[in-house]
């Protein structure tokens, strides 16, 4: 059992006696203060994802501007440093194929969707092979491998975890195959290019700063993260951990919710049975963002700072309900990138080792901007889409 296990135990125990009481409106309030807890970020001995150099780069690349089109923000860097990529150029039409690590949640199927259109602006791409691991280590394990077989003439790969997918990333690049890393990293430089936004310090920084200010010094702040050992959540957290020990903040508990609004709601439900109110929830991703106000409302108990994305659903919700939230965005055109690094890699022209892709943050002030009419409740406004042939029908909008 990972130290991380070890110090969750006596609050997941907790949990599932508080949920499996059958917490309801009626029963949640308290009738006293409940006793003192420590802090529970404070006593969590820092991630082995963490690395202290990307954190300092991290947070002062918050504060630099990129370079290229505001307007075109897929195409903007932020300290590149570029790579010849002439070796790699190729006459004819390409073979692009793609490792996903799975379509698991709203965000996924989106960058998938603004993926395709990008593929299809290229007419040099003449196939474009995707193989989907389900959110599976072994099944994506499997899939690079096979496409070692498909004479794939560059390979992106989105890893569905870190460390299990790292060696066989390696493997593929000892092909020679040119391959394209974005959105999830792995532990090691072999592929050409690294696409990501500024990354997972920037973002866990960003929404614990507001969560921690709005709390105030001894708030109870719930920690809401979606899965373990994802090196950009893992990234998140790390960072929003030590925003909150340094703003003495009190982390009354660290769950996980899987993405699943029913574990979501009975976790805060447990939390509010135990504490009466809360002031403030950290999400280390979006996806429960609703779910948790909501549970709050039907508790009658008053919304507290709580972070989100650029979700529609977590947006219109936000500007309807008047919440106290920031929405520190892991932008969806990274998606549109990662092709757009393996058309240049192929064309021979240079591409940035490590692509890092502006991260805009949504305020109170900026919220209206990026709402979107017409869109589903799953639409991500920072898909850069919005002038994509098929836009919006082929987003699920109107």
């Amino acid at each position: 059992m990972s130290r991380r296990a070890r110090a969750l135990v006596p609050a997941l125990a907790a949990l599932v006696a508080l949920v499996g009481s059958g917490c309801t409106a009626q029963d949640s309030a308290v009738t006293k203060p409940p006793p003192a807890v420590p802090n529970v970020a404070a006593a969590m001995p820092q991630s082995r994802f963490f690395n202290q150099a990307d954190y300092d780069r991290q947070m002062a690349q918050r504060r630099l501007a990129p370079t290229g089109d505001p307007n075109t923000p897929w195409l903007q860097m932020i300290q590149p440093t570029m790579v010849d990529t002439s070796g790699y150029a190729r006459h004819g039409k390409w073979h692009i194929c793609f490792s996903n690590a799975g379509l698991g949640n709203p965000w996924r199927v989106a960058g998938f969707t603004t993926m395709k259109a990008e593929v299809k602006l290229h007419p040099e791409i003449g196939e474009f092979t995707v193989l989907d691991a389900g959110g599976k280590d072994d099944e994506q394990l499997a899939d690079l491998t096979d496409l070692q077989t498909r004479h794939c003439n560059a390979v992106i790969v989105s890893p569905n975890t870190t460390d299990p997918l790292t060696p066989a990333v390696q493997k593929l690049c000892a092909t020679g195959v040119p391959v394209i890393v974005f959105d999830r990293g792995i532990r090691s430089d072999c592929p050409v290019t690294f696409v990501h936004p500024i990354g997972g310090y920037a973002f866990g920084a960003t929404d614990a700063e507001f969560v921690a200010l709005k709390a105030g010094r001894g708030g109870k702040v719930l920690a809401m993260r979606l899965l373990p050992n994802v090196d950009v959540l893992e990234d998140r957290w790390a960072a929003a951990k030590l925003v909150f020990q340094r703003e003495g903040v009190n982390v009354v508990g660290v769950e996980f919710n899987n993405a699943d609004p029913v574990k979501a709601k009975a976790i805060v439900k447990a939390y509010l049975k135990r504490f009466g109110n809360l002031d403030g929830v950290w999400l280390d991703a979006g996806f429960a963002s609703v779910t948790v106000a909501q549970t709050f409302q039907e508790l009658g108990k008053p919304v507290p700072a709580l972070d989100g994305e650029d979700q529609q659903d977590f947006l219109a919700f936000w500007q309807q309900e008047h919440l106290t939230a920031v929405a520190a965005t892991y932008p969806v055109y990274q998606w549109r990138t990662a092709v757009i690094a393996a058309v240049d890699i192929l064309s021979g022209k240079p591409v940035p080792k490590e692509w890092v892709l502006p991260q805009p943050v949504i305020s109170s002030d900026t919220l209206p901007s990026y709402l979107t009419p017409g869109m589903p409740a799953e639409f991500y406004p920072t898909c850069g889409c919005q002038h994509m042939p098929g836009f919006p029908q082929e987003w699920g909008g109107r």
